[in-house]
């Protein structure tokens, strides 16, 4: 799985290293004309043409690596929800290339939970509320208020009295 990874390395992250390389040799470069020359209006020069390009080119390295490793990030989130998604009890394979659950619901139980503070209602058997000492039963007047919304996972019908 790991040199799958490694041929598929996204452009961005190439970019920022080679920013990093560049801005770091002219860094190098800039530092080395400098400290050769006595007096400064000698030394202006290389500051202008190596190390200033340099250390901004440092910069963009930072920021495109930065980048470049949040969108491979979400990448690898979008799939790993993929798979949870179509994941099925009792399945070990699951269908990643749609996304989307083969035979619907993780969770088929009645009783509805909720966490304090959350945003969704579950079905007491979802995978995101199971086994959760925190989790409460449904508050009716939240679901009607709609504060709280329905779990994409387990999709959990309004069955609340």
């Amino acid at each position: 799985m790991r040199t799958s990874r490694l041929r598929t390395v996204h452009p961005v992250l190439w970019a920022g290293w080679a920013a990093l390389a560049a801005g770091a040799v002219l860094c190098v470069v800039g530092w080395y004309g400098v400290s050769g020359e006595r007096y400064a209006e000698r030394q202006l020069p290389y500051l202008a043409s190596c190390t200033v390009p340099g250390a901004a080119l440092i910069i963009a390295g930072a920021v495109l690596l930065a980048h470049g490793r949040g969108s491979v990030a979400a990448a690898r989130v979008e799939e790993l929800y993929g798979l949870l998604v179509a994941a099925e009890p009792g399945d070990d394979r699951a269908d990643a290339g749609t996304g989307q659950a083969a035979h619907g619901p993780l969770a088929v139980s009645g009783d509805l939970l909720m966490v304090p503070g959350g945003t969704l209602w579950h079905r007491a058997d979802c995978p995101l509320v199971a086994g959760k000492a925190e989790a409460v039963p449904v508050d009716s007047k939240l679901v009607a208020s709609g504060e709280l919304g329905p779990c994409p996972i387990c999709e959990p019908a309004e069955e609340t009295d």
